[in-house]
């Protein structure tokens, strides 16, 4: 039976704007008749007017979450009726945000559509996101994204299959005859090319060898790292299966906040209290973030991970055969980092905050790892952060010099110093409260009104940071306000891009010092997180007393 391509009326949807990582918008809004057609419709335009490749293989995968099953085959229909001849699909659906990008570079896919709202919570009531990545893995680029979002401004018509029974529970290809030519449908297993990939960045065996030993453990939250976590943890590194936690993917996560951080990570903290793990490892919905653990609960700040795995890189393999270039980082992240690189010989990029600005330094051959604060880590192997690699990268770390999580960290302070950091995260604010403090931050910066003082310090400068990519000469402005001190202590305020709904304000605190590395954190941040009470206002503006979440 040949499948007729039908041209279905529709109107435009306020709203359609990606953020940082894409649409994201709350289950109830997606819903809606249309709504997933149009921002489709409006991506897979966009992609044929600017890509001149030709090519037409094009990757969907998801994060498993609520809604993912009934979006995937309209998403079929629509890239087949638009022209796109080979569609690759994960088993169930499920592809991890990293294992996307290694399929679409590995592929050599036009790009791939990601159902994830990553971090976000899942379910009815929960958040659906929708994410296009370029042809070389990564996030798209602002002007696609732009171009997309005015498209959704326009769209009066979108393109569709006639309906289709497509068994995505099983390994296989499937062929679709439509009007317009033979369509290619290929379900695969959305582990393993990552998986490989990533045994050719570590020494699997070592690991393996190390671990024997040891007791760690890994929790999925309930997201699609679950199967990573079966198959690599416990099949390659011989983790017993017991002592992983949520690996079993969930529309809705199990009820849970799949976002890895000490308060809604708190079920594995707890577990590492006990004293009987060496390490453990927490990933988001989407597989891209990971919280690390020592024994007994200790905390790695994502900051710090992402400086001791660059100051150690020696100890990945991959890194010991091919030259450590430079790194990237983003705006808020701290400046651990900075010291390490310094020490390299080595240059560090400050970003603004959204994977996509790493993906033209990487390509570039400018940098070798990147790092945010919000928990994400990643390298040149793919196009995004990736919290296997993480893992593995500190896996080896562990294996190489002998000593406990802890003990490397401590070993870190002592050789660079401490940058004693903290985030600061008021969720759910209305728009017009998130509005109104980053204008009283912004008047502040501005000199509209007196800078408070400091105790022990004082602030030297205050700005509106805006970053001018390398490569392409791109500029990115207003991507938050930025107070440095004497000392070299930084307040910096965001507003967030990665909610669905409402706003989030994030303030980020660090103090650096060279000697004093078993002071609590609170305490020194004390002076800091006065500063930024008095500049935003926030408890006044948003009726709260204190923040949502401290990290």
């Amino acid at each position: 039976m040949v499948l007729r391509v039908r041209e279905v009326s529709t109107s435009p949807f306020e709203g359609q704007k990606p953020g940082t990582s894409g649409l994201r918008k709350p289950v109830t809004v997606v819903t809606q008749p249309n709504y997933v057609e149009n921002f489709i419709q409006s991506t897979l335009s966009t992609v044929k007017d600017v890509d001149t490749s030709g090519r037409t293989k094009i990757l969907i995968g998801g994060d498993g979450r609520y809604y993912n099953d009934v979006a995937i085959p309209t998403i079929v229909r629509m890239c087949a009726a638009n022209g796109f001849k080979h569609i690759i699909l994960g088993v169930d659906g499920l592809f991890s945000t990293p294992a996307c990008s290694a399929y679409i570079r590995e592929e050599g896919c036009v790009g791939g559509i990601l159902l994830t709202a990553s971090h976000n919570p899942g379910g009815p009531d929960g958040d659906f996101g929708i994410k296009y990545n370029v042809g070389n893995g990564g996030p798209a680029p602002s002007s696609i994204t732009d171009a997309i979002y005015k498209r959704t401004l326009e769209i009066n018509t979108y393109k569709i299959l006639d309906p289709i029974q497509l068994d995505i529970s099983k390994l296989g290809d499937v062929t679709l005859e439509t009007e317009g030519g033979s369509v290619e449908v290929s379900i695969v297993d959305g582990v393993q090319v990552h998986r490989e990939l990533l045994r050719t960045i570590y020494n699997f065996s070592d690991i393996r060898s190390y671990l024997s030993k040891r007791k760690v453990t890994g929790d999925a939250m309930s997201g699609v790292m679950g199967n990573s976590l079966v198959e690599i943890f416990s099949k390659d590194l011989g983790v017993e299966i017991e002592h992983l936690v949520r690996y079993k993917s969930l529309p809705d996560f199990g009820g849970s906040h799949p976002d890895p951080n000490l308060v809604y990570g708190k079920d594995l903290v707890e577990k590492m209290k006990q004293g009987e793990l060496e390490f453990g490892v927490a990933f988001d919905g989407d597989g891209d973030r990971n919280m690390i653990l020592g024994r007994n609960g200790f905390f790695v700040t994502p900051s710090d991970s992402l400086a001791i795995i660059t100051a150690n890189h020696a100890l990945i393999p991959f890194f010991s055969a091919n030259k450590f270039i430079g790194v990237g980082r983003s705006l808020p992240t701290s400046r651990a980092v900075d010291k390490v690189a310094e020490k390299m010989g080595i240059t560090v990029y400050e970003t603004p905050t959204g994977w996509k600005y790493f993906g033209n330094l990487m390509d570039a051959g400018m940098i070798s790892v990147c790092g945010e604060e919000s928990f994400g880590t990643g390298s040149i192997h793919i196009r995004e952060k990736d919290g296997m690699w993480a893992a593995l990268a500190w896996l080896s770390i562990l294996a190489g010099r002998k000593m406990s999580v802890e003990e490397i960290v401590q070993d870190h302070w002592r050789v660079y110093g401490r940058h004693y950091y903290s985030r600061h995260d008021y969720e759910n604010l209305s728009t017009e409260q998130g509005k109104s403090v980053m204008a009283t931050v912004g008047k502040c910066v501005e000199g509209g009104s007196p800078m408070p003082s400091l105790k022990g310090d004082k602030v030297d400068q205050c700005f509106d940071f805006s970053y001018k990519d390398p490569v392409t000469g791109d500029v990115a402005e207003k991507q938050g306000y930025v107070f440095l001190t004497e000392h070299g202590s930084r307040v910096i305020f965001r507003l967030s891009g990665t909610g669905s709904s409402g706003a989030t304000i994030r303030i980020y605190l660090e103090r650096y010092d060279p000697e004093v590395i078993d002071a609590d954190t609170a305490d020194m941040l004390e002076p800091l997180v006065e500063l930024a009470l008095t500049v935003s206002d926030i408890m006044s503006i948003s009726g709260r007393t204190g923040p949502t979440v401290i990290t």
